[in-house]
């Protein structure tokens, strides 16, 4: 007994340190072998080992993976995949509870009863196993472990408010993805691991919990198997599973596995439910956190003397019961239930002539059903296998390519890239068997790389649809209290640790509307934080930039580029508006205020230079009486005036007052009384702004396109829009003042009251047919009867006047378009006339029909009954100029005037004429009888 192999059984709850322990005891030996549960616990040990002695004397083994260099001496491999009679120094096998599973516990018990190191044997794992280990092994060394920090019941909890760091456990694909998604839209994202991942997939989704870019993780009850992770809290979501035949209760030892991962090392860990699952009862919760459990009574066992001279013989060895009471009978394993299919099929029983094509069937039913098909599909898959292996003594390399083909694609969503992951798992499986293939390696590598491929697109997708990596990367660096680095590229685009979070437009962040609820708060605040230095940064520049870069809208608002910085809103005076900026209160104080005087120097310049003439105007001191105050009248109105509405002030203007005011710029008009300047387009802009601030209006009316003459009117514009936007309303269109001005000039040497026809130069101002010109007549006071006379034509007979003769009239402004259906009116050039009249020429009469206008001045009444003060064509209070001729002075009796060409009477000579004020219209109609005499 003295040689006798040492058998230790490091016994206890989780985050004891047994497996750290175990791996200590192995690397002490010269060789060495460990079992452990999962595939992807193999690897982190794996990893762990290489890390210390290097991957030259480190070998892998498990069912998709084996990697055995030639001088290994330490074996980390799953529990199934344990090489036998080895004769290592050390053996261990890890979580030995495991040996009551009723789907893997008879693997379990075999290496319980069989396994053993030549000169250390160590099992680890619940102290539930106490018992029954020493009631079958006998002399045994029990070391009882306690766990290195704390474990509490912390109760309910709904995902919402799951604290950081937590691991929250389902046991359906269906139920891990939709706690996932919760999490990603509340909480930036989490981790998901689950049984089926490759450990390439698990490592990567892991690492992404480790390093903090997620603070939660949602697994399946595979992190109970020794994963050591960081968690400080445990959530179960359910508290049943589905065991491969049933729903069951988990097991409180079960919860206790799961529960202990909680609290790494000396931190405290704590343990509770979600919302969706009922609370643990106290003793229940009690039990787990003191990890008190009834004793394992009973472990699975399955006969590993197995006997291959016929199938029916291999089938009794595995179904013959055991010995002892501690032993109970393993349930149907899906080999046996395989093995049985198949050997029911003819094709096969008939190939089985030895106990060698026993052996090799029994090999091929123990391949994995990974892809979960139905028992009857995968029995089909093992039975084309064998055949191949008994017909060719392998799997034909043609047909294998193109299965290992049919999975190698990286496209689709989690679901199609899981089955495609399963799937290789399979053939990965089958390349690992000795003798199955011609070229193992070639195969072995080829499995491999098409699982790593997938491997890294299922992560990719998992990532994707779990991780909002945005909220997760600024939560991050907002719990290390990390300086956040925030860049604004030219599209405005806001990326924070190189993540979209929104756009910065000015100097207002406006946040990506994708952000929930729950996380936009955060997200708000770690991307202003981010952007402090970017508002400053911006406020300089801008303070900068000159007035070319920024510009007012026609509704009031202030853009520097593209980019709204702010609005107008009245002041105090109409032409002192004042500035709004649009910045962020969280930009801070100093670049609102930055912004806010840089918008108020640009207005108040603005207006001082398109405005220079009325606001001189209104500093002139020299100004006085009536003069001063109709100064400050034209300030109010902008510089434009109707004149009917200051008809009275008008009159009472002497001539001083008037040549003062005339210095300014301002113009007497007919109609109006304005500042030709202040007709300019930037001008006319800015005067619509002020004007609309100052009537509050919600809508400002927008100033028409530069350089027409007549427009369209506007009926849904407010009461004086077309005064401040430089035009008079007269019928459907509206007429620019200014030109209106030079078309009532016309209209003084016409006879309005016995009436008259539009002239060529009528027409040429205004830029419209006659028909066009007979409506803007109607609109400004006139009456237009239309009537027809026959067209008459001159036929030339010597030959028409040389070109250079013909003098080509410019017309201003004259843009207007005319309407198709429309005969313009063509005026004839003074020059060419007068050569066509010194030509002989015959007149052939046309039977055209020709359609004019006469004109006669019919203003509306005045609503106070008051006639106006003066007459277009007239001259004062509608009065014909002159003296009233009579009998006894020669003319026609009734007081008519004499006949053009008559003789004209005077009593006295004529008196000295006096310097005509051009904006006196008396006088100007005056001066237009005399022409007329």
């Amino acid at each position: 007994m003295a040689n006798a192999p040492r058998i230790k059984a490091i016994l206890g709850p989780t985050n004891t340190g047994k497996t750290h322990y175990a791996i200590e005891r192995m690397l002490a030996h010269r060789t060495g072998v460990i079992g452990l549960p999962l595939r992807l616990l193999a690897r982190e040990v794996y990893d762990k080992i290489v890390a210390l002695r290097g991957p030259s004397v480190v070998a892998l083994v498990t069912g998709e993976e084996r990697i055995v260099p030639p001088r290994a001496q330490y074996w980390v491999c799953t529990v199934e995949a344990m090489p036998e009679g080895m004769g290592c120094d050390f053996l261990a096998v890890d979580e030995i509870q495991l040996c009551a599973d009723p789907e893997r516990g008879h693997i379990f018990t075999d290496r319980l009863l069989r396994a053993r190191g030549l000169h250390e044997t160590l099992f680890m794992g619940s102290d539930t196993m106490r018992s029954a280990i020493a009631d079958l092994l006998g002399d045994v060394d029990f070391i009882r472990r306690e766990r290195l920090s704390e474990l509490t019941y912390a109760g309910s909890k709904k995902i919402a408010r799951m604290p950081g760091r937590s691991a929250i456990v389902g046991f359906s694909v269906e139920n891990l993805y939709a706690i996932a998604e919760l999490l990603r839209r509340q909480k930036g994202g989490a981790a998901v691991v689950t049984g089926g991942l490759s450990p390439r997939t698990r490592n990567a989704q892991v690492e992404m919990y480790q390093n903090g870019e997620v603070d939660y993780l949602v697994a399946t009850d595979a992190i109970g198997m020794g994963l050591n992770l960081d968690i400080n809290h445990v959530a179960f979501s359910a508290t049943d599973k589905f065991d491969g035949r049933r729903m069951r209760p988990l097991m409180p030892n079960e919860l206790a596995q799961i529960a202990g991962r909680a609290g790494r090392h000396m931190s405290h860990g704590s343990f509770g439910v979600t919302g969706d699952a009922a609370p643990l009862e106290d003793g229940l919760a009690d039990a787990i956190m003191n990890h008190r459990f009834a004793p394992i009574k009973k472990l699975n066992w399955r006969n590993s003397r197995l006997e291959f001279g016929t199938s029916n013989a291999l089938i009794r060895s595995l179904e013959v019961a055991p010995n002892d009471e501690r032993l109970v009978k393993a349930r149907e394993a899906d080999d046996l239930r395989t093995l049985k299919t198949l050997t029911a099929m003819p094709i096969v029983s008939d190939k089985i002539v030895s106990a060698g094509d026993v052996k090799r069937l029994w090999d091929v039913c123990r391949v994995p059903d990974f892809r979960g098909i139905s028992h009857g599909e995968h029995a089909g898959l093992l039975e084309q296998l064998f055949r191949f292996l008994q017909e060719f003594n392998r799997v034909p390399d043609d047909w294998f390519a193109r299965q290992v083909k049919r999975i190698d694609k990286t496209d689709g969503d989690i679901d199609v890239l899981s089955k495609r992951l399963a799937f290789i798992r399979t053939w990965t499986y089958v390349s690992q068997r000795s003798g199955w293939l011609d070229d193992e390696t070639h195969w072995r590598e080829a499995t491999r790389a098409v699982e790593d491929r997938l491997s890294d697109a299922l992560h990719g997708a998992l990532t994707q649809r779990f991780v909002d990596r945005r909220t997760s990367v600024l939560l991050r660096r907002l719990k290390q209290k990390e300086g956040l680095v925030a860049d604004v590229n030219d599209k405005g685009e806001v990326l924070v640790e190189g993540e979209f979070v929104g756009k910065l437009e000015g100097f207002q962040f406006s946040q990506d509307k994708s952000a929930s609820s729950e996380e936009a708060k955060t997200l708000r605040a770690a991307s202003l934080q981010a952007l402090a230095p970017e508002f400053h940064l911006r406020a300089d520049r801008f303070y900068n930039a000159p007035d070319t870069e920024i510009d007012f809208t026609e509704q009031g608002g202030l853009m520097w580029g593209e980019l709204a910085l702010g609005k107008l809103v009245v002041g105090s005076d109409p032409l002192k508006p004042l500035v709004v900026a649009f910045v962020d209160e969280e930009a801070g104080p100093d670049v609102i205020q930055k912004v806010t005087r840089r918008l108020q120097h640009f207005i108040d310049r603005k207006v001082a230079t398109l405005f220079e003439p009325l606001l001189a105007m209104s500093r002139d001191e020299a100004l006085t009486g009536m003069a001063r105050g109709f100064a400050f009248r034209m300030v109010e109105d902008f510089g434009i005036i109707s004149r009917d509405q200051v008809a009275t002030e008008v009159k009472d203007l002497d001539q001083d007052a008037r040549g003062a005011l005339r210095k300014h710029g301002i113009r007497f008009g007919q109609f109006t009384i304005f500042m030709p300047l202040l007709l300019k387009p930037a001008a006319t802009r800015l005067r619509l702004v002020l004007w609309s601030l100052a009537k509050d209006l919600a809508e400002f009316p927008e100033s028409p396109p530069p350089g027409l003459v007549t427009i369209p009117t506007d009926t849904s514009a407010p009461l004086g829009a077309d005064m401040m936007a430089g035009y008079r309303n007269a019928g459907d269109r509206a007429i620019r003042i200014d030109m209106l001005e030079r078309l009532a000039d016309l209209l003084r040497t016409q006879n309005s009251r016995s009436g008259f026809e539009a002239n060529p130069d009528m027409l040429s101002i205004t830029g419209m047919t006659l028909e066009q010109f007979s409506k803007l007549m109607v609109g400004l006071g006139y009456k237009a009867e239309k009537g027809e006379r026959s067209k008459v034509k001159a036929a030339p007979v010597v030959a028409a006047v040389e070109p250079e003769a013909t003098e080509v009239v410019a017309i201003e402004d004259a843009t207007t378009a005319v309407p198709e259906d429309s005969a313009p009116v063509e005026a004839v050039p003074a020059e060419e006339s007068a050569e066509e009249a010194k030509a002989p020429e015959t007149s052939v009469e046309s039977p055209e029909v020709e359609a004019f206008y006469t004109f006669t001045w019919a203003p509306k009444p005045r609503p106070n009954n008051r006639r106006p003060q003066k007459d277009a064509a007239e001259g004062t209070r509608g009065k014909p100029q002159g003296r009233k001729p009579d009998a006894k002075r020669g003319g026609p009796k009734g007081g008519k005037p004499a006949p053009q060409g008559g003789k004209n009477f005077q009593a006295r000579p004529p008196k000295k004429e006096k310097p005509i004020d051009p904006d006196n219209p008396f006088a100007m109609a005056l001066m237009g009888l005399k022409d007329k005499k």
